[in-house]
């Protein structure tokens, strides 16, 4: 069963296209990842999603229900973190979780199981009687995700839930999404950090300039779209090594990074067969030291980048 359904969802601004005619389906139990560049309508779409926002044309459901402004039914189905959430930072995190509680009605008794349950979830118990004024941003946002929790959504929806963030919180971040997978919510992801994406989501789907530009499961986009890469660290002169690399019918790029005691070679090729083959033999005919070479493992980022140059050239 789909947990989020669009169909022809649009939003127009005067004569600014935000999200053109958006179909969409994301299973339940799943993690989702919404990419694209800035600008591209991940946040307009999670505000027509989550109601707060009304499309200029189509249709929305979340969990069944059809998505409109101030539904009470679309409320108790899904839970919203934004971008820069905001708190009252003269409350300890208990009592904010006491009010979210109270918004949505909740017996005391159930608050109080829910509290609990939550901020052991996110990692909070600890600190839960601390005032939040007092908290990083790592934990403010796992605070964010609990009161997002708080009345079982079936949906959760989270708006650039680590963009911020250090490496720490990141990963604390992404911790709490990963345990929560275990518990088959359903989850949507907008993102730019194609490495959270990555490592958290079942699914993913790239929008640019307000189209969806392609969904599919993380592993076969990558089968679909990455380009087979050759890494190489090399010691000494590389410059002759990448000329003869560069001179190759097979390359189709050679990427280079200089680090303070190696180069990096990246070769993109379009054969791999005649890579393997022909490769190895300029590397031993060079005068560069090799220190490693490997066929990369293309990841996310290969495949975005890929992706919006398809786009690009059509």
């Amino acid at each position: 069963m789909d947990a989020i359904v669009c169909r022809g969802l649009s939003k127009h601004y005067g004569h600014i296209t935000a999200l053109d005619n958006l179909d969409l389906a994301v299973k339940e139990g799943t993690i989702f990842g919404f990419l694209g560049p800035n600008g591209a309508g991940k946040t307009t779409t999670l505000k027509l999603l989550v109601g707060l926002s009304k499309p200029t044309d189509g249709k929305a459901w979340i969990a069944g229900e059809a998505v409109t402004p101030h539904s009470a039914n679309l409320q108790n189905s899904i839970g919203y973190l934004p971008e820069d959430p905001s708190f009252y930072s003269w409350m300890t995190a208990r009592d904010y979780m006491s009010f979210v509680g109270q918004i949505f009605r909740l017996s005391s008794g159930e608050i109080k199981t829910r509290t609990d349950d939550l901020l052991e979830l996110v990692d909070l118990s600890e600190a839960g009687s601390r005032k939040i004024g007092g908290y990083s941003r790592g934990m403010r946002q796992r605070l964010g995700i609990a009161q997002a929790l708080m009345n079982k959504p079936h949906v959760l929806f989270l708006d650039e839930p680590s963009s911020a963030l250090d490496p720490i919180g990141r990963v604390e971040v992404l911790d709490t999404l990963l345990r929560l997978k275990k518990e088959a919510t359903t989850i949507f992801l907008s993102s730019h950090i194609l490495a959270d994406i990555e490592r958290v989501c079942d699914e993913v789907g790239i929008i640019n300039k307000g189209t969806l530009v392609v969904q599919s499961p993380i592993d076969e986009l990558r089968q679909r779209f990455a380009r087979p890469v050759f890494e190489l660290e090399v010691e000494g002169q590389v410059a002759d090594l990448i000329n003869k690399l560069e001179t190759l019918s097979c390359v189709t790029c050679v990427e280079i990074d200089h680090l303070e005691s190696l180069t990096r070679i990246r070769v993109i090729v379009d054969d791999v067969p005649v890579a393997r083959n022909e490769l190895p033999k300029i590397i031993v005919q060079s005068d560069s030291i090799l220190l490693s070479y490997q066929i990369a493992q293309p990841n996310l980022e290969d495949v975005f980048i890929q992706v919006m140059k398809d786009e690009k050239e059509q």
